[in-house]
């Protein structure tokens, strides 16, 4: 007999909530075996709350019944860390709708978080096949499974008889159940991260004797920093390595290891992992390189380094990394290749590039900004900058969070995450390349099929500040890092020097900002001078620019001062062109060193305003309501699976999504099909006078000269038949449709369902200039109202739809509750692959969508960071 399959995406690796990891998979007749070993570590008392009894051990029939499973009315799932099984979670149909749900979590593995894990991932598997509802018989004295299936945010009821209680909870996802899900994520990878930053002590594999190599470097690099724990050179022969006691193997330490970086050749890691499982270690660092980045043999390997460190409990951060740092006095941890780390500073810093690391440290040191860590994930095998992000998120040292990404792993999770920590802080990500190109060969990144646009677009939908370069990147993060944030666009411009205050107001004019006019002092101005003037500019602006650029030395110490005894407490934001320095000079610093309050120098007036404009930018997405997706009404989301269920059984490519969007109260303006002249003229008389007759067939239809509009009567119409017939061949496809009885902008709406960031709309205008242009704008689907809103001004030809360049105003509004319609359908639909609206007449009073085509597909499976809790997929 052929064993019952299950679907890949049943099987995760998930973190659990002390920040260790286990593996989440259904279970196998095989494991018969680990069936017994489990049981027999359980205590009576967990085994008397699961069976209502005692039950000194399972026999081979109720083994056999447990471990065979059919993955459709009876499904089990176990969590296993290591080789051994620490939990497993069930459930029996017991009708179509409603399951028997149970579970077992060895008692050394309790309180982890493990049982909660399960319940979400069984939920999701009892869905897939229909069940909506799990009840529980539970003991009253059972008061953990009561916690875990009261805690889940489902809704949930109980009632009490024959001294039990019967839970009953509706698997129907709620906005609690998803807030508790994305709560319990957050902790778990924090914590996991903390591990890895946070290390109470230091094992270096691969310390060699000879001064220069890479296990070495990081070895006196970490007692070069005084790193407040112990450290662990491992050596297979020596017996010390840079004057400190030597080990032999990973087992053979005699004191406990919370971190070990890996600097041995790529085949000896796996071997060194296992050791390092063995002995307990939580977090790995793998600088060595030779896995993903140097082909499919490299990536197998990389593969499988993770694939076991995960099984046992371990994060690991690489390979092919430079390492990290924590510049907390209380760890003062330097696990890094690079010699200079930069001192203690209000930035968290995640760098995918291990080569880039140590030159991006030193000119952050040169700046004098400081760093609260910094690391640096090479290939991103595993710890990812979205691991980073919820790090940070609740790190009280960390003010601005500073991403070098290369790649994009799980863009979805990304863009959730940094929608909610953009809230409280600022993140600001140099994304290289576009995001189809440059994707390095270690990272096993999917290829998105969106343009750099794009990106751009879904960054600033998340509230991400993102630049061209590194040094834009720390210009704008000394700025956030150490002023506040500006309340507008209207800036104050301060000077010495008249050519550069004009360069200045030059830059705000360009940048979208309101320059007043320079107060220019002239070049012997001293700190009296400069603090009064700031002090009368500051009331009336949002912001300043000082300028002083002394043609000779100056008293630089004293206007430095001055400026910080002016700018204090002014809750403004105050910038400076000091003698041409960069970064944070001495002069303009507060204590702590570098603290809230210090003045951010700039090289050139420009490069300042650019940062401020950033800022003014980043502070106008902090104003804007966060925003909840909204179902609206008129909303049949059952009949539109229907109608999709039905597409894909007959294998339509691509549809007429006229009856798709009718279920979402969207309305496709009516046209006929024509075979004939005396068709068209039949139809026009139906639709109502006037008409248009065009090319049906979408491609066609692109084309210049394949319409015609305001036609008024049956021998204009005859007329535009047969001049579109010789046009586009006799066997051509043509189409009737009554004239929009309003002047109307064209737009056009458009859905893609990407591989890495799910359902993403378009938007834009429909000229053809703005065709060619691609001015578009993006946002991630859901839509809540405040995003459609932002979607609709985002395109550069927007104002002609605002009433910009005498063009008349139109329905704003209407447009605006369309694309939040088009957003919960591209996020309901997945198999909706591609939805083009096409046109979308938008006129004073209402949006009239008059072409909409679809293309459906069966999905592979969930979406990325769709789902129950996992790590894995694509690496983030």
């Amino acid at each position: 007999m052929e064993a019952a399959q299950y679907p890949a995406h049943w099987e995760a690796d998930v973190v659990l909530s002390d920040g260790g990891t286990a593996h989440v998979r259904p279970i196998h007749p095989a494991d018969a075996d680990l069936l017994r070993a489990f049981y027999s570590r359980l205590s009576e008392e967990s085994i008397y709350f699961r069976f209502f009894g005692p039950r000194p051990r399972l026999s081979d029939r109720e083994i056999a019944w447990f471990t065979n499973v059919d993955y459709t009315d009876r499904v089990a799932l176990i969590a296993t860390i290591g080789t051994e099984m620490v939990a497993v979670i069930r459930y029996d149909r017991i009708d179509p709708a409603e399951a028997e749900v149970a579970f077992l979590v060895e008692d050394a593995h309790q309180g982890r978080g493990v049982a909660s894990v399960l319940l979400e991932h069984l939920a999701a598997t009892a869905r897939e096949r229909g069940i909506s509802r799990f009840v529980a018989d539970v003991l009253p004295a059972n008061q953990k499974m009561m916690a875990v299936l009261k805690q889940a945010g489902y809704t949930a009821q109980s009632r009490f008889a024959d001294g039990v209680v019967r839970m009953t909870l509706d698997l129907t996802p709620t906005e609690t159940s998803q807030e508790v899900t994305a709560a319990r994520e957050h902790r778990a990878e924090a914590r996991s991260i903390k591990r890895l930053l946070s290390p109470g002590s230091v094992a270096v594999v691969g310390a060699g004797r000879e001064p220069g190599g890479v296990g070495q470097t990081v070895l006196r690099n970490l007692l070069a920093a005084d790193f407040t724990g112990p450290v662990y050179p491992v050596h297979r022969e020596a017996r010390a390595v840079a004057g400190v006691r030597a080990y032999p193997s990973v087992t053979a330490i005699d004191g406990e290891v919370d971190l070990a970086v890996l600097a041995v050749p790529a085949e000896g890691v796996i071997e060194v992992v296992k050791e390092c499982a063995e002995k307990g270690v939580r977090g790995l660092i793998v600088v060595s390189s030779g896995f993903g980045e140097t082909g499919p043999e490299g990536r197998a390997r990389q593969d499988e380094l993770v694939r076991i460190a995960r099984a046992y409990g371990l994060r690991v951060v690489g390979p092919n990394c430079l390492g990290v740092a924590n510049t907390d006095p209380a760890v003062r941890l330097n696990a890094t290749l690079a010699a200079t780390v930069p001192g203690r500073g209000r930035v968290g810093f995640f760098s995918q590039s291990g080569a880039l690391g140590t030159a991006l440290l030193q000119r952050v040191a040169q700046r004098g900004m400081g760093i609260s860590s910094f690391v640096s994930a090479g290939n991103r095998a595993d710890v990812s900058g979205n691991d980073l992000l919820q790090y940070w998120e609740e790190d009280p040292a960390t003010d601005v969070i500073l991403l070098y990404l290369e790649s994009l792993g799980n863009p979805r999770k990304f863009a959730r995450l940094t929608r909610r920590i953009s809230r409280r802080k600022p993140i600001v990500v140099v994304k290289s390349g576009g995001a189809t190109q440059n994707v390095p060969t270690g990272h096993a990144a999917p290829v998105l099929g969106l343009p750099d646009t794009a990106l751009s677009s879904l960054f600033e939908q998340a509230g991400v500040i993102r630049v061209d370069d590194l040094v834009q990147q720390f210009d704008v993060a000394q700025l956030l890092a150490h002023q506040p944030l500006p309340a507008g666009p209207r800036v104050g411009l301060v000077s010495n020097s008249d050519a550069m205050a004009l360069l200045a107001a030059d830059a705000c004019v360009r940048a979208g900002l309101e320059p007043r006019p320079p107060v220019n002092l002239g070049a012997a101005a001293g700190a009296a001078e400069f603090g009064g003037a700031l002090a009368s500019v500051l009331p009336d602006v949002d912001a300043v620019v000082v300028i002083y650029m002394p043609p000779i030395p100056g008293p630089a110490a004293e206007v430095a001062a001055e400026l910080l005894r002016v700018s204090r407490d002014q809750g403004k934001p105050v910038l400076a062109t000091f003698e041409g320095r960069t970064g944070m000079p001495p002069e303009l610093r507060t204590d702590p060193v570098p603290g809230w309050g210090s003045i951010p120098s700039y090289p050139a007036p420009e490069e300042a305003v650019r940062a401020l404009s950033h800022a003014v930018r980043y502070a106008r997405w902090r104003e804007r309501p966060a925003g909840v997706p909204e179902e609206p009404d008129g909303v049949d989301t059952a009949a539109a699976r229907r109608l999709v269920r039905a597409g894909l059984r007959e294998e339509a490519a691509e549809t007429d999504a006229a009856g798709l969007l009718a279920c979402y109260g969207v309305r496709v303006w009516p046209a006929e099909r024509v075979g004939s002249a005396e068709h068209a003229v039949a139809a026009a008389e139906r639709l109502g006078w006037p008409v248009a007759l065009k090319a049906a067939d979408p491609e066609a239809a692109k084309r210049a000269g394949t319409v015609r509009l305001g036609l008024t009567g049956p021998d204009g119409v005859r007329e535009a038949f047969e001049g579109l017939s010789r046009q586009l061949g006799p066997d051509a496809a043509l189409a009737v449709q009554r004239m929009v009885p309003q002047p109307a902008v064209p737009t056009v709406i458009g859905v893609v369902e990407d591989a890495a960031f799910g359902a993403v709309v378009s938007f834009g205008l429909g000229e053809v200039t703005a065709r060619l242009l691609r001015d578009e704008a993006y946002g991630l689907a859901p839509l809540s109202r405040e995003d459609a809103a932002a979607l609709v001004r985002a395109p550069r030809t927007a104002p002609l739809l605002l009433g910009g360049y005498g063009y008349p105003p139109v329905a704003v509004e209407a447009l605006t509750d369309l694309l939040v319609r088009v957003g919960r359908l591209a996020d309901d639909l997945p198999e909706v692959v591609r939805l083009d609206l096409d046109p979308v007449l938008v006129g004073e009073s209402e949006a009239i969508v008059l072409g909409a085509r679809a293309v459906l597909r069966e999905p592979p499976g969930p979406r990325i960071d769709g789902g129950p809790r996992r790590l894995g997929g694509f690496p983030a």
